[in-house]
């Protein structure tokens, strides 16, 4: 499995894109943290904002689709996209998550 996140500007942004990529079973899961705060350099001059994170766990076979959809849907000119493959997961969690992917190709 891989862990993905990216940031947007307002609630409202991360609760759509993640119920759109749940519902397109792009990932099997979606939580919204925030607010957080995000201190950058843009444009050559130090930033500060609010922001949302949403973190995505999918599948490999996922994680193309799901960087694709989420950077053509995201609000922001150059939106940050991490994934990183998971070394452990739980067991119990696993089997959760190959039960909600598998569910929606039945």
């Amino acid at each position: 499995m891989l862990i993905a996140w990216t940031t947007v500007a307002t609630q409202a942004d991360a609760d759509r894109i993640s119920a759109d990529c749940i519902a397109q079973n792009l990932a099997v899961c979606a939580q919204v943290e925030g607010p957080i705060t995000s201190h950058y350099r843009w444009q050559g001059k130090i930033e500060t904002a609010v922001e949302w994170r949403i973190t995505f766990k999918c599948f490999k076979e996922q994680s193309e689709a799901l960087a694709t959809h989420v950077q053509a849907v995201h609000p922001y000119e150059v939106p940050e996209w991490v994934a990183v493959e998971t070394e452990l997961i739980g067991e119990k969690y696993l089997s959760w998550a190959r039960a909600a992917r598998s569910s929606i190709n039945l």
